[in-house]
This record gives C-alpha cells, sequence and structure tokens, in this order.
C-alpha cells in the first residue's frame, strides 16, 4: 500500500511536502516524496489528499480503567484527599463497570491520535479480554500494592508473574509496576526491578508526585506520613531522602524505569535520575488538576532526561465547560506549551512519538516513520504551512488511524 498526503513528518527527519510512505505487510518500506515512491509502488494507492502523516501517537501512561471517573472528582486541597475519593470508587464498582470504563477510554485514545498505550492495570483479570476489544497496541503495567493488604512482597510479585505468564497476544504486553514508594515496601521495589531487569521488561512506578509524599520521605512527617503510618505503614524508610533518592537507595533506578510524575526534586535528583537512563513521564492536565509546584522540565532536559507527555486518567482533570472530557494527547500537548512556551512544537510532538518509544524500549519500531518500523500512522488535517504548528493545534478526531498496517480508523476522505 502507498499513502500519499500533502505533508509527512516522519520526526526522525524533517517534514516532505507531497510526501508518501510505502507500506508491506505491517511494515514501513520506505518514506520519501510522492514522485519518487509512486514509481516503485505496484500496489494500491490511497491519496490522503490536504493531510498530514505523522507516526501513531504513544501515550506512556494512562488509567484506562477509571476512563468512566470523568469529571466525578473535584480538584482536592490535598493529595491524600483524592486517593481516598478515589479508592472509595474503586471498591463500589463491579469488574463490569471497570471493562466498560477501560473501553470507553480506549475508543478515546483511537479517535484522538494514540495507537499505543502504556496503561496501568488494576485489574489483570480484565486481560487479555480487554486487548482483544481495541485495535491499540496496548502495553499493561500490572499494579502492584501490598500496604493495605499486609502481603508478603514475594507473594504480590509471584502472583503478577503468573497472571503475566498467562497472558498471550499477538500486538500486546504485559509488564510490571510497582505502585508508588509510600504504597509500596521496599522489598517490592527491588524484586520487582530485578524481575524486570532479568526479563528484559520496562517497569513503571509513580513517585515524587505530590509535595506530601516528598515531605514524607524527605523529612519523616506530614499528612500523607501520618495518615499511612495510622494504616500501619512502617515508615523506618521515611525522613532519609527524596522519593528519587528511595528508589535509587532500593535498586530501582535504571534505564527500564519509566518514572511517572515526578514533580518534586531534590537536589541531586535529576542527576541520578540521568545517570541510570530513567524516563520519566509527564501528565500536564494531571498535574495542573492538583495544583502542583511547576514542572522541571528545564532541570530534567539540561540533564539529558528523556522526558515523554502522556494523560493520566480521567479522574484527575478539570473539566471545562461545554468541552467533553477525553483522553486526548493533543490536549496534552496544548497543556504543556501553555505552561512552557519557549519550547517548540516540533519538540512538543517528539515528546509524544519518539521519546515514549525509547521509554518503552520500542525506538526502533515505533514513534517515527521510517524503513522497518511498524505502521502505526496516524492522519490530521493539513491547514497550516508550518506542519508542527499545526499538528499541535489540532482539535477533534484524527481523519484516519492505522495500527500494524491496518485501518483502525479508515480515512474519512
Amino acid at each position: 500500500m502507498l499513502l500519499r498526503a500533502r505533508f509527512v513528518v516522519p520526526v526522525s527527519q524533517p517534514p516532505i511536502e507531497n510526501g508518501a510512505v510505502l507500506i508491506t505487510g505491517r511494515r514501513i518500506q520506505a518514506v520519501g516524496k510522492w514522485r519518487d515512491l509512486s514509481r516503485e509502488s505496484s500496489g494500491p494507492v490511497q491519496d490522503l489528499g490536504e493531510s498530514i502523516l505523522l507516526p501513531g501517537l504513544i501515550n506512556a501512561h494512562c488509567h484506562l480503567d477509571y476512563s468512566a471517573m470523568a469529571g466525578l472528582f473535584a480538584p482536592p486541597r490535598r493529595f491524600t484527599d483524592w486517593i481516598k475519593l478515589i479508592t472509595a470508587t474503586k471498591a463500589s464498582w463491579s469488574d463490569e463497570e471497570f471493562a466498560d470504563s477501560w473501553q470507553q477510554g480506549a475508543a478515546m485514545l483511537l479517535r484522538n491520535g494514540t495507537t499505543t498505550v502504556g496503561d496501568i492495570e488494576a485489574l489483570p483479570g480484565l486481560l487479555p479480554g480487554m486487548w482483544d476489544e481495541t485495535p491499540l497496541r496496548v502495553f499493561s503495567f500490572l499494579e502492584m500494592t501490598g500496604i493495605r493488604s499486609r502481603r508478603q512482597p514475594v507473594a504480590v510479585l509471584n502472583e503478577a508473574l503468573t497472571h503475566i505468564a498467562r497472558l498471550k497476544h499477538p500486538r500486546c504486553k504485559a509488564w510490571l509496576s510497582p505502585h508508588a514508594p509510600y504504597s509500596t515496601l521496599p522489598e517490592l521495589l527491588k524484586l520487582a526491578t530485578a524481575a524486570a531487569r532479568r526479563r528484559r521488561w520496562r517497569i513503571c512506578t509513580h513517585v515524587s508526585e505530590s509535595d506530601q509524599e516528598f515531605e514524607m520521605f524527605m523529612h519523616g512527617q506530614g499528612e500523607m506520613h501520618d495518615w499511612l503510618k495510622r494504616n500501619e505503614r512502617d515508615n523506618a524508610d521515611c525522613g532519609l531522602g527524596s522519593p528519587v533518592q528511595h528508589l535509587a537507595k532500593h535498586g530501582a533506578l535504571h534505564s527500564s524505569l519509566l518514572a511517572i510524575h515526578v514533580n518534586y526534586l531534590a537536589s541531586g535528583d535529576t542527576e541520578l535520575l540521568s545517570k541510570h537512563g530513567v524516563h520519566v513521564v509527564h501528565c500536564p492536565r494531571s498535574h495542573a488538576y492538583f495544583r502542583h509546584q511547576a514542572f522541571p522540565f528545564e532541570a530534567l532536559s539540561a540533564a539529558g532526561v528523556n522526558t515523554s507527555l502522556a494523560t493520566d486518567s480521567l479522574a484527575s482533570v478539570t473539566p471545562i465547560k461545554k468541552h467533553p472530557l477525553e483522553l486526548n494527547l493533543f490536549e496534552e500537548m496544548r497543556a504543556f506549551a501553555r505552561q512552557f512556551p519557549a519550547v517548540s512544537p516540533e519538540t512538543i510532538l517528539q515528546m509524544v512519538t519518539w521519546n515514549p518509544a525509547r521509554a518503552l524500549g520500542q525506538a526502533k519500531r515505533l514513534g517515527q516513520l521510517a524503513s522497518g518500523s511498524l505502521a502505526d500512522i496516524i492522519a490530521v488535517p493539513s491547514r497550516d504551512r508550518d506542519v508542527f504548528e499545526g499538528t499541535l493545534n489540532h482539535h477533534g478526531p484524527v481523519t484516519a488511524s492505522m495500527v500494524n498496517g491496518k485501518w483502525a480508523l479508515p480515512p474519512t476522505n
């Protein structure tokens, strides 16, 4: 199949006007000028007209299970207030409600240009059924905690590994996610990291998300510290350094780690993240919802830390009147651009394509339009000579979406 468009944006090279992408099976064979590739191809041609062809967007962090919680919770005064609200809501939901919520979220991502998602899965029993319900490429990180249940770290990890061993799928995979330093014992961080490294898996954890978490680990005090102590968490690991330093002490910093949020940093934290090749994932709209201090993008960027943008869940996005809440990486890009106006649209696009592909260990397969890459491609209307500005300012569903060389959303023109 040969796709033609007004612009092709490979990400790994400059945009190509009157460009084309040649696809064989599920992979891209060539990317170049229409006049050149049209001579080489004898297969069917799909002319997408006044469109921009891009790599499918990659959402490195999401909670599809919580999609139907959109707008349920007003922005909380304290982060722990929100934890209590969402925990109570989850306890009241049935598996069918979670499955429906998952499917709603996946449909939102697909129509809004995402083709790959790194999803935190709190109910692994939904898999692989949910994988079969969507054309998305899904990396499901199985959530592990154990504090409230009083379960031993070895038992928590072995249960997750048993689930993963049963999951076989041609397009989707399952990996590990010790939830956060405050909700997992240090031993679970160690064991999960070691298991992931042996298997060459990615692993993710929420870290340094809130000022309460930072105060808990840095100073051994505060609302989160006291609340968890009342719930019989052993807080002997607190007051010894920042959450990032806590991960370092327990061997959890590694190039396989996706560190989610990383909103609060102590001196030396950026150097630690850079030294260990950790990937950071920032969720702009969720960040704004909780009114966190400014995200330390400049410091992370200066240290060479690979940073991606993601949606988080709709349980932590502030509703806008007459504007339905959806999982949408274009909205996250615009929210980031408002916060960091000096960052170019081209760099921001890389933060939802090439950067998360690297974070997920998929740099040779996803995040760019290049020979040998998987044919995960989207199209948006071309309304601006500056293709990066035009992409950043795209609103509404994409006009086409392809995953693995097959149309997930056929072209609308």
